[in-house]
């Protein structure tokens, strides 16, 4: 197992420690949502929000990734800042306050604006710059990583993918220098599931080395995602080793980023195939 990109990285300073270890870092997915597409519900209290973030962290999570909008690329139900914030807040300063980086997942600057300002020390773009116009001015003035996610809006199943992702990383970057985001606080995300068949997810997974010409960190978040039930008919919950599966190969082709919902099994696959590898 290739425990990394093969080209050094330039990363943020935040993220700099989990890049240079044998193994990816773990982002564990925080969703105080009721509708997320697997979890949706389940930790939407604030008391079972924070008894997920203290599990996920005690599992070794690296990163805690917060969500109050489900983004599930099918039938999910847009909301406002104000409702997006009404969520998160009477959570989100108890899980910073647990001393592991958080990252909020928002396409909303303002949301981004206020979580960033209580703390949490990551943005997550699921539009990579490219929705909210205000996006790249906040991220800017507050000199934080970005994880920005390559998406789209129609599924085109007739496209090279890949070389659209690229495209769009292309378009991210231009955007990030313009507002002032240093480079080496970008992450790049292929959006596994979003604006993508499921084929063309498993394309993007297998060509996850060509992103490696960008000479920035890669965040892969398979977990759960609808491509694993086309191989092996299964619901959400049900994907769990379709997912690990997806996330040993994609740290194997020089992801430095796994998010994941199950943590605990996650962590122990990735270290465990990582201390194989050196004895190589």
């Amino acid at each position: 197992m290739s425990a990394g990109p093969a080209h050094p990285i330039s990363c943020h300073p935040v993220l700099t420690a989990m890049s240079a270890r044998p193994y990816p870092a773990v982002m564990g997915i925080l969703n105080v949502t009721p509708d997320s597409f697997s979890d949706g519900g389940q930790f939407d209290a604030p008391e079972r929000a924070l008894a997920q973030a203290r599990r996920m962290i005690a599992e070794g999570a690296d990163i805690l990734d917060i969500g109050a909008e489900s983004t599930r690329p099918y039938g999910s139900r847009p909301i406002s800042a104000d409702e997006e914030w009404l969520r998160l807040a009477p959570v989100l300063a108890d899980v910073v306050a647990l001393g592991t980086p958080v990252s909020i997942d928002s396409m909303k600057a303002a949301v981004v604006a206020k979580a960033l300002a209580t703390g949490a020390a990551i943005a997550n773009d699921v539009w990579g710059l490219q929705r909210d116009p205000d996006m790249a001015r906040v991220v800017a003035e507050h000199d934080v990583p970005v994880v920005v996610m390559h998406n789209r809006d129609d599924v085109d199943g007739g496209i090279d993918i890949v070389d659209d992702i690229k495209r769009f990383f292309d378009r991210t970057l231009a955007i990030a220098a313009k507002a002032g985001i240093a480079r080496q606080n970008l992450v790049l995300d292929p959006g596994i599931g979003f604006g993508k068949t499921p084929q063309q997810s498993m394309i993007a997974l297998a060509r996850l080395r060509e992103l490696e010409s960008f000479g920035l960190p890669v965040l892969v978040g398979a977990s759960r995602k609808k491509f694993i039930s086309t191989v092996v008919p299964s619901e959400p919950q049900q994907r769990r080793r379709g997912s690990i599966a997806a996330h040993l190969l994609s740290a194997q082709r020089g992801a430095t980023i796994i998010r994941a919902h199950d943590v605990a099994e996650t962590v122990q696959a990735l270290r465990v195939a990582a201390c194989i590898e050196e004895q190589t």
